[in-house]
């Protein structure tokens, strides 16, 4: 009987080690994910580019949206609803916005795939293409529909002047964390319709809880200043990314990305040892 108990408590550890294997689901999550950051690192700068310029315009749509529903309602929350279509577009058009490449391209880039200087890239240019595609956006929606000036004006000088604190620091870590999230549930299966209750659901929370978003929010605050009747200044609206941006990236990495990577720590390692050892193969 003792040596029964021996051999049962001589295999806990084992199934112990084994237990973080035992989640297929997030094993198949993993590996879709190094493989799409491995691209997304490796992407040339014409398509980063192309594909930055059309998130910006995705998420300008959705902008749109939100605006024509304010303006003709009144209603923050049905037009947060409404603003969801630009999230729609961003998943089937394959559109790329910047606080989507938290997650993927940072759990290649810990699994030894990719590079800082290729992720700050991706992040810099994604941003800068997603700015200017909503610029563009912006300018035309308030050419198009001057009614819509008003509403854009009185919505962008609520994210324009949250100024630097603590309270917009944590608006901007929970827009960080909730697009991450977003990013990683859509990754989690490759049923299509289950991908878009998350591009609704997450986005609706992203704009009826007015959170600090880099990209959305500039874009409205473009709209606000295009149309003439913003009350702040071009000024503003840079403090506001920057502030904005930093904590995106906090709330994306710090709060999701770096957590759920210890979910599957085993797997990281393997990837870095695989890595090593193909480096250390083409050197040979």
């Amino acid at each position: 009987m003792s040596d029964d108990s021996n051999d049962e408590h001589a295999t806990l550890p084992l199934r112990s080690q084994a237990g973080s294997r035992d989640e297929p689901e997030l094993e198949e999550a993993f590996d879709r994910i190094i493989a799409e950051g491995r691209d997304r690192l490796g992407r040339p700068l014409l398509p980063l580019m192309a594909t930055g310029v059309l998130g910006g315009v995705d998420v300008a749509v959705g902008v749109l949206a939100y605006l024509v529903v304010k303006h003709e309602t009144g209603q923050p929350l049905l037009a947060a609803a409404a603003f969801t279509i630009g999230f729609i577009a961003l998943l089937l058009a394959r559109s790329e916005l910047f606080t989507e490449n938290f997650l993927v391209p940072v759990t290649a880039l810990a699994s030894g795939s990719g590079s800082w200087p290729r992720l700050l890239r991706l992040w810099l240019v994604t941003l800068a293409a997603n700015l200017a595609g909503g610029f563009v956006m912006a300018g035309m929606i308030v050419v198009a529909l001057p009614g819509l000036r008003d509403t854009a004006a009185t919505t962008g000088d609520h994210y324009a002047t949250l100024g630097v604190s603590w309270a917009s620091l944590f608006l901007a870590v929970l827009a960080g964390a909730v697009i991450t999230l977003m990013t990683r549930m859509q990754h989690a299966t490759n049923d299509m319709g289950v991908k878009l209750v998350a591009a609704v659901a997450m986005p609706f929370l992203l704009v009826g809880g007015q959170l600090f978003h880099s990209v959305l929010d500039s874009i409205l605050m473009f709209a606000g200043l295009l149309g003439g009747m913003a009350h702040y200044s071009w000024a503003d609206w840079a403090l506001a990314l920057a502030w904005s941006s930093l904590g995106n990236i906090v709330g994306g990495i710090g709060l999701v990305t770096s957590i759920r990577l210890l979910r599957v720590s085993h797997r990281v390692e393997e990837a870095q040892q695989e890595s090593r050892g193909g480096t250390g193969r083409q050197a040979t």
